[in-house]
């Protein structure tokens, strides 16, 4: 019988390289006071039996162990005593092809369960691991569980694959550095999948690399419930599986408005190839030359007479092309408000009269309304400029509400203009970390999304005490985690979000231009934290004149690039 709710742990721990002995009997120690403590469920650092900073195959090769082994079979003694279910992290050694892997295991009361074979290698492994090549869901009498095992989880695909193989728990084990944590993508990945994630990272200084620490258990939603900023411990929560298997994202079920049928370009690489000479391949469709230019987004919310929304319009565009903009995003909903008997043909006065503001302000602009089309209702975003109607969007993912009126698009669209390739996404399609990925694997360096996107997209962080290399921040941050900064780093694309503004109706704003690299301090953003208005900031999508390699990580797309897309059929599949 399934246990409904239960108390969980995360371990955190600082191994010491060469002293597996002391690392062993150090976490046995953690893990037997975490089950003291109730914990049903326990989850320890990536390689917290040996330490990880490793110089090649040869130095690790005395620590290495199988699996099941001498070292699985201690901690499944605690198991059996406890009656709990304990995740380590260890070097393994496969006796059938000696090839060593970075291993998560799953240990019960009657021994090893299962084990994920870190997946997506940091610049550590290849000096001495292989990666793995499955993700699997291992059904308990506590729940459905899955594991990753760091750098997995910078990838939308991995966690997204163990949510849809059920996994009610995903235990994150790591060695995570560079940021404050617990970090954006942790935080992301259990937001975006509605599940609990039990995240055990390790602290301290290894060979010159200090970790992060912050082990922590988040929410379905996202949220921090519990966390050890530094220093070797234990952290408790409870999981609740109403909770993970409600499989809500801001309300909505998003695993029922999945569109895999196109999600296609998913299974392919884009960037494994120099993406200057891809894109141009045959002499079709090469990105444009890109450089450095100054976007804007404006902040409000749309009310139900056209005529006002588009006096609104015309004055934030005035407003931005003074600021030197050659791009304008304006909110979903932006022209018509959100009634449906609000619609307007792409032929009728409102879009002409927004023609006519981008020609008299020498701007691109992207702007929400209400599509009608025959009898067809559409949420729609129409991208015009001084050339006149460039081309629209038709929302793909549709709100249970919307879907009520509204028909779903069934094309992803991108335009080429002098400034980049841009893409367009609409409000609730950013809660599917599928839709900025297929943008950016067509090769998109920016992505405009109007959005009227209501609850809960940032929270804020009180400071860490773990000593960082300047200038990755510390202290505290009230906008720590931000939905929209995630969405950009995770695919290396400039994203500008428009937002509805309304906290009695629960849109949150944080409207704003965010940069492609997570890991760049301080951050290439701009953003409104509360109220209306406009931002804008300056965006690079640019290569160094001369290079026939990309110069800029919104074009070489540095972390697209190292997707193992062998993995991710599941993704993909209609059943």
């Amino acid at each position: 019988m399934t246990e409904t709710s239960y108390k969980v742990a995360a371990v955190q721990f600082e191994p010491t390289l060469y002293e597996k002995e002391r690392n062993i009997t150090r976490l046995l120690a953690l893990v037997e006071t975490a089950a003291q403590g109730g914990a049903k469920l326990i989850v320890t650092p990536e390689m917290g039996t040996t330490g990880y900073c490793w110089y090649d195959r040869a130095e690790v090769a005395p620590f290495v162990e199988p699996v099941p082994g001498p070292t699985t079979e201690r901690f499944a003694v605690l198991a059996h005593a406890y009656d709990c279910y304990i995740v380590i992290g260890m070097p393994e050694v496969d006796p059938e092809t000696n090839l060593y892997h970075n291993t998560a295991v799953l240990i019960g009361p009657d021994g090893v369960i299962g084990r994920h074979r870190k997946s997506h290698s940091y610049i550590a492994e290849p000096k001495w691991a292989v990666a793995g090549d499955e993700h699997a869901v291992f059904e308990t009498p506590i729940g459905r569980i899955a594991m990753l095992v760091c750098m997995d989880i910078h990838f939308i695909e991995t966690a997204r694959l163990d949510a849809l193989g059920g996994a009610d728990v995903i235990c994150h084990i790591s060695n995570w550095l560079a940021e404050r944590c617990p970090a954006p993508y942790w935080i992301t990945r259990a937001f975006e999948n509605g599940c609990y994630v039990i995240e055990a990272n390790r602290w301290g200084l290894e060979r010159t690399v200090e970790f992060s620490g912050g082990s922590c258990i988040l929410g379905p939603d996202g949220s921090m419930e519990a966390v050890l900023d530094c220093g070797d411990g234990v952290v408790y929560g409870t999981v609740d599986l109403a909770r993970a298997r409600a499989r809500k994202v801001l309300g909505e079920p998003v695993f029922a408005q999945r569109r895999p049928a196109l999600y296609a370009e998913l299974m392919t690489n884009t960037f494994l190839w120099n993406p200057l000479d891809f894109f141009r391949l045959y002499g079709y469709r090469a990105l444009p030359q890109g450089g450095v230019f100054e976007v804007a987004a404006a902040q409000f919310t749309p009310g139900d007479d056209t005529a006002a929304n588009l006096d609104r319009a015309t004055r934030y565009a005035a407003e931005a092309s003074a600021k030197g903009a050659v791009l304008l995003v304006l909110p979903e909903y932006a022209l018509t408000g959100t009634a449906p008997a609000n619609a307007v043909g792409l032929d009728g006065p409102e879009v002409a009269r927004l023609v006519n503001i981008a020609i008299r302000h020498r701007l691109h602009i992207v702007a929400g309304l209400i599509e009608a089309e025959g009898e067809a209702r559409y949420s729609t975003a129409v991208l015009v400029g001084p050339e006149g109607i460039v081309g629209r969007y038709r929302k793909i993912h549709l709100t249970t509400a919307e879907a009520g009126w509204a028909t779903a698009g069934d094309e992803w669209t991108v335009f080429d203009l002098p400034f980049g390739r841009l893409g367009l996404l609409i409000g609730h399609d950013l809660a599917f970390p599928e839709a900025g990925r297929v943008l950016a694997l067509r090769g998109v360096d920016v992505i405009a999304a109007p959005a009227a996107i209501a609850g809960r997209i940032s929270f804020g962080h009180p400071g860490s005490k773990v000593a960082q290399n300047p200038p990755i921040p510390t202290g505290a941050d009230p906008h720590h985690w931000l939905l929209f900064r995630v969405r950009a780093g995770e695919n290396n694309v400039w994203l500008v979000a428009a937002n509805h503004i309304d906290e009695a109706k629960g849109f949150a704003g944080k409207s704003g231009i965010f940069g492609p690299d997570s890991f760049a301090f301080p951050r290439s953003e701009a953003f409104i934290p509360e109220g209306e208005g406009l931002v804008t900031a300056t965006i690079d999508t640019g290569t160094l004149p001369g290079s026939p390699y990309p110069t800029n990580v919104v074009r070489r797309k540095d972390l697209v690039a190292m997707r193992q897309v062998h993995h991710y059929l599941p993704l993909v599949r209609q059943d």
